[in-house]
């Protein structure tokens, strides 16, 4: 049986023999929106717990829009240009627009990389486009602490500007339940301290900070915390399927739209299941996410839940750009030096994580239960010494060697990796 898996730009076919039963997962059937661009027009028009986008416009002199980086396939060509004719007709100059790319902690998007991300020439010859870099401190205003005492330091950009717009993909997420929203600020515009704090040990190993849940996740409650702070905040989302087409769009004050929006999302992600197997095949959701191995891990966070404790994960990633960040490079190097019980004490005694350290930790999750092995093409010889799991070079061959090892010869298999979230139900 061929399977067609996520991969890169151009994918890539599992190829099993007869004798192999799988088990493939994939989201509940989304139907398309027929016409996105109506449905984003009347999203903007009708949206959830505020007046029209246009009412609220109206005598204002600023905007900001935060977009994502160049990790999330988010369709900003569609978003972006009924979001600006709307602040322009409202009375907003061009020039007093700014869209902002909420990085975080990642690389800068720059030169064709920005236009691509942006999705319109025409908006990215006439509006500016400008990166977040959470490292420059005199950049952010200091808006207080939450009350946990993380502090609250966000892009002056952001704040400063009249209308305060975020858009973004309403996707699950491995720490924080589901992405977009109040995500999009913070980690996406906060300041260096604010990431650091969010994402220490004692928030990220708390049983609720995982793919799917909001209630009580300590990260999503603090996230609240300070989007309640900043206020004003409307946010467009938007929800797409396995073909990256667009299933669902709503626009509103940012939690009640978000909220919204993952109810949506929660009927097609989440997808139960009544067992649990030996051998997961997953993957990284292909390009732009399987850039990186720091990336890829999410991949391999989605599946626990369905992984007999023992079993084996085989994820493929592309990583055309390698692993990452120097930082995440450099916590990788800590665990193949400390193992997991010493990395994992080391992190425990922080106040403030280290950059990118975060992810690693989440690797460690899915290494509590399985071995991980990992079939790339991005990666160099350097750089697989740095990655604590087995490099595989046929996925096929992989999944058979498993399959014997384990001797249960169904396999899970996930095509579309981190974006659909396989749960066990033992009565579903």
């Amino acid at each position: 049986m061929k399977i067609p898996l996520l991969y890169g730009k151009k994918g890539l076919e599992l190829d099993l023999p007869d004798d192999v039963q799988p088990t493939i997962i994939r989201k509940h059937p989304m139907t398309p929106l027929e016409d996105p661009l109506p449905a984003i027009h009347n999203a903007l028009e009708h949206p959830a717990g505020t007046p029209s986008l246009s009412r609220l416009a109206s005598g204002k002199k600023t905007a900001c829009i935060l977009i994502c980086d160049i990790t999330r396939p988010v369709p900003n060509g569609l978003l972006l240009p009924p979001i600006i004719e709307t602040l322009t007709a409202a009375g907003i100059s061009r020039r007093d627009i700014l869209i902002l790319v909420a990085t975080g902690l990642h690389r800068p998007n720059e030169g064709e990389e920005l236009r691509e991300i942006v999705g319109s020439d025409e908006i990215f010859d006439t509006i500016r486009v400008e990166n977040h870099f959470a490292r420059d401190r005199k950049a952010h205003v200091d808006l207080g602490k939450t009350s946990s005492g993380i502090p609250i330091m966000i892009d002056r950009r952001f704040v400063e500007a009249d209308m305060k717009i975020v858009t973004g993909l309403v996707e699950p997420h491995f720490m924080a339940g589901y992405s977009g929203g109040r995500k999009v600020v913070a980690p996406g515009v906060a300041g260096e301290d604010t990431i650091l704090k969010f994402h220490t040990a004692h928030i990220l190993e708390h049983p609720r900070a995982v793919n799917c849940v909001m209630d009580g996740n300590p990260l999503h409650d603090e996230q609240l915390q300070i989007i309640r702070t900043i206020g004003g905040i409307l946010s467009l989302n938007i929800v797409i399927d396995e073909e990256r087409r667009p299933g669902f769009v709503n626009f509103g004050a940012i939690e009640e739209s978000h909220l919204g929006a993952v109810d949506f999302m929660r009927n097609h992600a989440e997808v139960r299941l009544s067992r649990r197997f030996k051998t997961v095949v997953t993957t990284s959701a292909g390009y732009p996410l399987d850039k990186t191995y720091y990336q890829t891990i999410k991949g391999m966070v989605g599946v626990m839940d369905i992984l007999e404790p023992g079993g084996a994960i085989i994820i493929a990633s592309r990583c055309s750009e390698g692993m990452g960040s120097r930082e995440f490079v450099e916590a990788q190097r800590m665990l193949c030096r400390e193992g997991i019980d010493g990395f994992m004490s080391i992190l425990d005694t922080r106040e403030k994580a280290l950059i990118d350290e975060w992810q690693t930790e989440m690797l460690i999750k899915a290494l509590r239960i399985g071995n991980i092995r990992i079939f790339t093409t991005g990666l160099s010889q350097a750089d697989l010494k740095d990655i604590y799991i087995e490099p595989v070079h046929s996925l096929k061959e992989a999944v058979l060697a498993s399959v014997a090892v384990q001797g249960d010869r169904e396999v899970a298999v996930v095509p579309e990796g981190p974006y659909v979230i396989p749960l066990f139900e033992e009565k579903c």
